[in-house]
């Protein structure tokens, strides 16, 4: 006689479907990550050379998301702080595009109106995309005067910058090129059709 194994009658298994939160929906659609796949390895939060400073590390943000902790998620700093190294990204296990995952986040935050708890992180966001609007490219020395002028941060660096400018490092002139222009700011249309 042999014994039979038999099956219990229910098995606990994570859900393959993205669940219906319309945070979670906007995330993967934003994304198309699918954020219930992190088993919680905490590769990403080992190598993340930000995760000192962040409130949350990443792993612990994208367990808030699988949670849908909506909340949590868009008023943490974490997503501020991320460099975008792409560092997450090469050490996860499961290929998640972590990096994806905090611009949705931030972009969702925006969206809101929720104000980002680090303010020059995203002036500076602003700053060096509306350089690159008007210029085809970063004028460093322009993106100084426009931060400044947004942070009211006016003397911070000013020993740093001095000694970049005599370095030759910061141009008084931008480097304009009309056909760069151009070619830019049909980029910044595409986006905004997108729904960027």
């Amino acid at each position: 006689m042999t014994d039979k194994i038999t099956e219990p009658a229910s098995k606990t298994t994570l859900p393959l479907e993205i669940p219906s939160s319309d945070f979670w929906q906007k995330i993967h659609r934003e994304t198309s990550q699918k954020v219930h796949l992190c088993f919680q390895c905490h590769k990403c939060a080992a190598g993340c050379p930000m995760a000192y400073a962040m409130d949350v590390t990443p792993v612990q943000l994208i367990q808030a998301i699988s949670l849908v902790l909506e909340d949590f998620v868009l008023n943490s700093k974490t997503m501020w702080l991320c460099a975008s190294c792409q560092t997450c990204n090469t050490r996860c296990p499961q290929d998640i595009d972590i990096a994806r995952i905090m611009d949705a986040a931030k972009i969702l935050a925006v969206q809101r109106g929720i104000p980002p708890p680090v303010p020059s992180v995203h002036a500076f966001n602003r700053t060096a995309l509306q350089n690159m609007k008007w210029f085809g490219r970063l004028y460093e020395l322009g993106l100084i005067g426009m931060l400044k002028l947004r942070t009211f941060q006016f003397f911070k660096d000013v020993g740093l910058g001095l000694k970049m400018f005599f370095k030759g490092k910061l141009k008084i002139l931008p480097p304009f090129s009309f056909k760069r222009t151009v070619m830019t700011r049909r980029i910044f249309i595409r986006v905004k059709k997108a729904g960027g």
